[in-house]
């Protein structure tokens, strides 16, 4: 890769490090990989807190916070995004996500200026259907905008095709770049590291309903039946925790089933978990690419998933085996039993890296700067 000291990137974004998120984490890994190849990267974000500094250098990216409002909705605005965009002198101004009113501010701004940009969409579901239908009504007024943008990237073929029937678009206007994954490398198998334990299941995502970590809880009570000792293992956090814990106890799956969070930096840990796993779960209703059964596949262990959105891609790959989104506990039970009886192991199989993003994006970046 040809260094370029005179790239000037601007990264637009929600939030940004210490807020943890999917957002968050794709402008990080990006935005210091982009400084290591020359570029000159500042990300622009939103602060709703109004305690983070509102400038900082870290891992060589220039940050710059402005205040957003109201603190405690995630529809929040920041008005201050725009007097910082058109006061710089970019190359490019990458807009990331659509699901706040930050992306429309940032993309206004470039257009106000004549700077060519691009947009990473980050969707994904939710639990609220009325969410869902505001989303595509979001997304339809953001077409105009969307239709000035120098580039539309999508991190999946999946997610490529859904946006471009949404928004009535070419396919033509889509890059597709995958996001990378840091699972750190372990010795892949496919015998379970503890054969004298019960069957462990791990259902990994999110904690909300449209994860579909309800749908394992009530298949396994018929799981139950033909392996009396299976344990259960749902790694996530978020709302819906109560509502899933209140289910083991009326399922009477106390003392089988754990429901814990693994910190988004333990990779190591999630890792280890996945390695051990006889079978891991990700029953989501909607994945723009489904990284957790991508780690898992890469661990050479068996995946039962969704077959439904990006999730479809890995079952047309080999790599795992599915059940209907709507399928209910007694067709979710059999799916899961069948993995346990006759596993699908998925063969060699290579994880997108932040790397390879990085540098697709960074080429991306100098075509248009050009």
């Amino acid at each position: 890769m040809v260094a370029s000291v005179n790239l000037r990137v601007l990264m637009v974004s929600p939030g940004y490090l210490p807020s943890v998120g999917g957002v968050e984490t794709h402008t990080y890994e990006v935005g210091r990989r982009l400084a290591t190849y020359g570029a000159r990267v500042t990300v622009l974000a939103s602060d709703r807190t109004g305690a983070l500094a509102t400038t900082e250098e870290r891992d060589g990216v220039s940050i710059r916070r402005v205040q957003a409002y109201p603190a405690a909705r995630d529809w929040y605005f920041a008005p201050g995004l725009a007097a910082v965009i058109r006061e710089g002198d970019w190359d490019v101004i990458h807009c990331q996500g659509a699901h706040t009113l930050v992306p429309p501010i940032a993309m206004a701004a470039a257009k106000s200026i004549a700077r060519p940009y691009v947009v990473t969409f980050h969707s994904g579901g939710h639990s609220s259907a009325s969410r869902n239908a505001a989303r595509s009504l979001q997304l339809m007024v953001l077409r105009p905008l969307l239709l000035s943008a120098a580039r539309l990237i999508a991190v999946s073929d999946f997610e490529a095709e859904h946006l471009r029937t949404r928004l009535r678009l070419s396919r033509r206007r889509f890059e597709v770049i995958p996001n990378g994954v840091d699972l750190p490398a372990l010795g892949p198998s496919s015998v379970r590291a503890d054969p004298s334990s019960g069957p462990l299941i791990v259902s990994v995502g999110r904690l909300e309903k449209f994860k579909g970590h309800h749908k394992v809880l009530q298949a396994l009570p018929r799981v139950i039946q033909r392996y009396p000792d299976v344990r259960l293992e749902v790694i996530g956090s978020g709302p819906y925790e109560g509502a899933l814990r209140a289910l083991v106890e009326r399922l009477g799956l106390d003392g089988r089933v754990v429901i814990r969070a693994i910190p988004t930096a333990s990779r190591d840990e999630m890792a280890e978990l996945l390695s051990r796993a006889d079978l891991v779960t990700l029953l989501s209703e909607f994945e723009s690419q489904g990284l957790a059964a991508a780690e898992a596949a890469s661990l050479r262990r068996p995946v039962l998933v969704a077959n439904g959105s990006a999730l479809t891609e890995l079952v047309e790959q080999g790599l795992a085996s599915a059940v209907a989104v709507d399928a209910d506990a007694d067709a979710t039970a059999a799916a899961i039993l069948a993995q346990l009886d006759e596993p699908l192991v998925p063969g060699d199989y290579s994880l997108p890296t932040w790397d390879r993003c990085s540098e697709r994006l960074y080429e991306l970046y100098r075509e248009l700067a050009a």
